[in-house]
């Protein structure tokens, strides 16, 4: 594989990988409002790759489109690893793509607590290997970033992003 221009646009860089592996794409948010699934199509040529993106806000839209259990949202609240994870693969596997990616998290300027302040973010990869090679997995990652609401959305979007094409060229180089 040929590395992407690392000045392009992570959208481009992106749709590049999914592209020359054929392979498809969509996204399941919360505290991005669909600004995920809107960068993924910046990029020319996205139908290809981009198949459909969930925006569950609420609770009841969460379990109700995505699967998260009603157990995770109770007892950890929707901004977690668990509630990322599931988004992730409940996005993945409704849609049948390839990947997802989920975010779920506090945009500010209210919400935050000691335990969860504003700019808590939880970012979920699911990935879909060929069946019968037991290589799919979901992985979140935890980052608290800084600004004002705009500023937590937009950086959110960019971690996430960049957490996607990780899990993908990481998949790309095991192969």
């Amino acid at each position: 594989m040929d590395e992407s221009d690392e000045s392009a646009p992570i959208e481009v860089t992106l749709g590049e990988l999914l592209t020359e592996r054929g392979e498809s794409l969509a996204t399941a948010e919360s505290l991005t409002g669909g600004l995920v699934g809107s960068r993924v199509t910046d990029a020319p040529g996205a139908s290809a790759y981009f198949d459909r993106g969930f925006v569950t806000y609420a609770y009841d839209a969460k379990r109700e489109m995505l699967g998260v259990s009603r157990e995770s949202l109770d007892a950890e609240g929707a901004v977690s690893a668990s509630v990322a994870e599931q988004m992730a693969a409940g996005a993945r596997d409704r849609a049948n793509t390839t990947w997802a990616v989920a975010t779920t998290g506090i945009a500010g300027p209210n919400g935050g607590t000691a335990e969860k302040p504003v700019g808590l973010t939880y970012v979920g990869v699911a990935h879909a290997a060929p069946w019968g090679t037991e290589e799919s997995f979901v992985r979140t990652e935890r980052v608290v970033l800084s600004g004002d609401r705009a500023a937590v959305k937009r950086k959110a979007v960019d971690t996430a992003l960049d957490a996607l094409v990780r899990a993908i060229r990481e998949v790309n180089d095991e192969e």
